[in-house]
């Protein structure tokens, strides 16, 4: 049994907690892997881990500008350290490396980085993250991958999808009815969904934009997900509102806020767009969509395009919303495209991102680590 602690902030949600979530609930998969998890901050993140039975220690909650909250929580990482004798370390995000990779270090552990952005090298925290070197380098994917030597150019990096599973949300036809009703929403009606978290580069604004130049066209509607989870989202939200009404859209697109069934609502939903206008690192969301059968129209940048392809989606250029129109429009026109594009996406999403075969590549990748570890 190999025992793994990850260590990351936990104050907020996005595709890092749905992959740590992920690696608690989905642990029976490979045995051999057992997962801890030391967090800073508790909230949904923790409390989604305590569903699963996972094991946690909270560290305390971080301040930078306040160096002995860092100094508090690194103690109480080596005291975690010297009790539990753990046979590596995950750090996901610089944060998590600046502060805490120099005590792994210090512990004579295999320290990985998983990177889950991509850096530039200019950010103070990874100009504090380069201090520390790891041992080995994990990629979210090819595109991020790209950019790690700008952190670490003399560490071994390799790429790993993250494991996504196949939501079991049991009879879709049951529950698109279900939610449509929730939420006044037609049977008829072509559903266009974004779930993601409320940061303008994920492209909502430019998708309600393109949604506007098809208000002529009846029986569509748009559900945004997402939760204010941060100040400046709960202005870019009343941006996103005003910017409806504006359109002469507001009776045609819902706001969801934070939601916690996303897998339902994708079943219940036609099509998800998410315009990226800077590239994504990975995309947990558009895994989760092939795995819904939807059809996917998304940018053609970062991670994404590793992601969709013609099989399963749609690619548009970024910023264009005169083409993002269009191929909505095509869609919402054509159940036909829509149904082809829908069938390829679950082999997709199997293909780049089954929860056995990532989960099982990780093992041996952390193996070969704690080897050369042992024999150095």
């Amino acid at each position: 049994m190999m025992k793994v602690l990850h260590i990351y902030a936990g104050n907020l949600f996005g595709g890092v907690e749905t992959l740590l979530v992920t690696l608690a609930k989905e642990r029976s998969l490979c045995m051999q892997m057992q997962p801890y998890f030391a967090l800073c901050f508790a909230g949904r993140l923790t409390n989604e881990l305590r569903s699963w039975n996972a094991n946690i220690q909270q560290l305390g909650n971080v301040r930078i500008s306040h160096p002995w909250t860092v100094w508090r929580a690194r103690l109480q990482l080596q005291q975690l350290l010297r009790r539990e004798q753990f046979d590596v370390v995950i750090c996901h995000s610089c944060w998590s490396q600046a502060i805490f990779g120099s005590v792994v270090k210090a512990n004579n552990l295999p320290l990985i980085f998983w990177c889950h952005d991509v850096p530039n090298g200019q950010h103070f925290l990874e100009q504090w993250a380069k201090r520390v070197s790891p041992d080995l380098v994990i990629a979210n994917s090819r595109y991020t991958q790209a950019a790690v030597p700008k952190l670490y150019p003399k560490i071994n990096c390799e790429t790993l999808y993250l494991p996504v599973a196949c939501a079991d949300i049991g009879n879709d036809a049951s529950i698109r009815h279900t939610v449509r009703a929730e939420l006044n929403t037609s049977d008829d009606a072509i559903v266009i969904i974004q779930a993601s978290r409320l940061e303008p580069w994920k492209g909502q604004r430019v998708l309600l934009s393109a949604l506007a130049q098809l208000r002529h066209i009846p029986g569509w509607v748009c559900w945004l997900t997402g939760g204010v989870q941060r100040p400046h989202e709960a202005e870019y939200l009343q941006e996103l509102k005003v910017q409806v009404q504006q359109l002469g859209i507001g009776d045609r697109v819902l706001f969801l806020g934070q939601r916690h069934d996303v897998p339902r609502l994708l079943a219940a939903a036609d099509i998800h767009c998410q315009p990226n206008t800077s590239a994504e690192p990975f995309g947990i969301a558009f895994v989760e969509a092939l795995y819904a059968a939807l059809p996917i129209v998304t940018t053609a940048i970062g991670g994404a395009a590793e992601i969709v392809d013609n099989s399963c989606g749609r690619l548009v250029a970024p910023n264009d919303i005169n083409i993002l129109s269009e191929v909505l429009g095509s869609l919402i026109a054509n159940p036909s495209e829509r149904a082809t594009l829908a069938a390829g996406g679950k082999s997709r999403a199997e293909y780049l991102c089954n929860p056995v075969k990532q989960l099982t590549q990780l093992y041996n990748l952390l193996c070969e680590v704690v080897e050369h570890k042992v024999l150095v």
